[in-house]
């Protein structure tokens, strides 16, 4: 018996001391691991030479893991199962973030280069105030073409990819938000709409460009176009620089009726292990030649002002990729619609997928 009440006792006193070692290791605001950080980013993405920089100037090392949408990377996120300091949302989903609790506030304290972002893309309505993201590229979602592979077929409006002359010539990318937003503003309604009538017409037309479609894929769609394998895609417009950086015979647009001026954003989740390894992360990503040098490696445009004074004038003078302010007011932003609204948005396009069987 007292052989029991003597084993009971150091479980009791081990489990104390366990769990006094978790709550040190916890303290600290969540910098536990000061020699490390965990970075969550969209595919293709960054200049993994910066990594390296980033490395050798602070003695952090980063290990950096990739998604291919912005729900897949909330669902992770959620789940904690991996403690991610630095991820790249986009706007709508920030919202979403925001509402679920998901993330840090930043210290701006930490963040002196925040004085090279451009005012422009600051304090927007998905984050007032900039309380939990920074701007880390914006672009645009438009159509990329190969002229070389057409007969002189133009892409001022959406309603040209309905063109009878292109069966099997036209790529979309697997997104419920772009692909549906398509349809909406082809018909002159907005990307971010909830009424489920336009919704429904907005589907059912696409249904009707099925003839056209070759696939609906995700980055695969750069090499494809590249190749010449594929002549007109539905596309975001880094990607399409991408393209034209490759084959000269590529031209991006982005069709009168309107369309979506997007912005990924680095942010700090709560799940974070080292909060002051990502704030020296986000403030590095901000310096101005870091940022000159991500850009011409990524192909998306950079909002940091300082950034553009680096680089190439017939890049930064594009209007293709850096639209000007009178166009930019032209086109929306994705507005988060909520979990269930967002669900009609994924059935629908699966719906239309489906019809293409």
């Amino acid at each position: 018996m007292k052989g029991i009440l003597r084993g009971a006792v150091v479980i009791i006193v081990i489990s104390a001391i366990l769990l006094l070692i978790n709550g040190k290791l916890n303290e600290g605001g969540g910098n536990a691991n000061k020699n490390s950080i965990t970075i969550y980013n969209w595919g293709e993405y960054i200049d993994t030479d910066l990594l390296k920089q980033f490395e050798k100037e602070t003695g952090i090392k980063v290990t950096y893991e990739t998604f291919d949408s912005n729900e897949g990377m909330m669902g992770k996120v959620e789940q904690g199962g991996t403690s991610y300091d630095i991820t790249m949302p986009s706007e709508y989903m920030i919202e979403m973030m925001k509402e679920k609790d998901l993330l840090l506030p930043l210290d701006y304290s930490k963040i002196p280069n925040i004085k090279n972002i451009d005012p422009y893309f600051l304090d927007l309505p998905f984050d007032p105030g900039n309380e939990y993201s920074l701007p880390y590229f914006w672009g645009t979602v438009g159509i990329a073409y190969n002229s070389s592979l057409l007969e002189g077929q133009t892409f001022e409006e959406w309603d040209d990819l309905w063109n009878p002359t292109l069966t099997q010539q036209v790529i979309l990318v697997d997104s419920a938000r772009e692909t549906i937003g398509m349809g909406l503003n082809s018909l002159g309604y907005s990307l971010n709409s909830t009424n489920m009538d336009e919704l429904r017409e907005a589907t059912d037309k696409l249904k009707t460009l099925s003839p056209n479609i070759k696939a609906v894929i995700g980055d695969e769609v750069t090499q494809l176009m590249i190749n010449g394998e594929a002549a007109i895609s539905l596309t975001w417009s880094g990607q399409a620089a991408d393209m034209m950086y490759e084959n000269e015979d590529i031209n991006y647009i982005v069709p009168e009726e309107g369309s979506n001026l997007w912005f990924d954003n680095m942010v700090i989740p709560r799940t974070s292990k080292n909060i002051e390894g990502a704030h020296a992360f986000i403030n590095f990503m901000l310096d101005a030649e870091v940022a000159a040098q991500n850009a011409d490696y990524v192909g998306y445009s950079t909002p940091n002002l300082a950034a553009l004074d680096l680089m190439d004038p017939e890049v930064t003078e594009d209007e293709r990729f850096y639209p000007d302010e009178e166009t930019r007011s032209h086109l929306e932003v994705y507005r988060n619609l909520g979990l269930e609204m967002l669900g009609h948005y994924n059935e629908l396009f699966l719906e239309f997928k489906m019809d293409m069987k």
